[in-house]
């Protein structure tokens, strides 16, 4: 299954994304950023389906929650970091 990693500046950031996104009835997960994506040892991020994204990212800018930076799932397992 594809889907996005939204990666958070924080937990508290990561938190408040995934509040905002289940508000606007979008299926978010918080988890542990992987570390093929980020530099911090304890970043934070969310993830939410491939068809959930545009709606996400209009919530999101909404609510005044810009993502920091948005990965998508290789079919490898790999992630790719997309432009926002």
């Amino acid at each position: 299954m594809v889907y996005y990693l939204i990666l958070c500046k924080s937990l508290t950031h990561a938190q408040r994304t995934a509040l905002a996104l289940e508000r606007s009835g979008i299926p978010a997960h918080l988890q542990r950023a992987p570390r093929q994506i980020t530099n911090r040892g304890c970043s934070h991020c969310v993830k939410i389906s491939e068809r959930s994204l545009t709606a996400a990212l209009t919530a999101l800018q909404r609510a005044g929650l810009a993502p920091t930076r948005l990965f998508i799932t290789e079919g490898d397992g790999s992630y790719r970091e997309v432009s926002l």
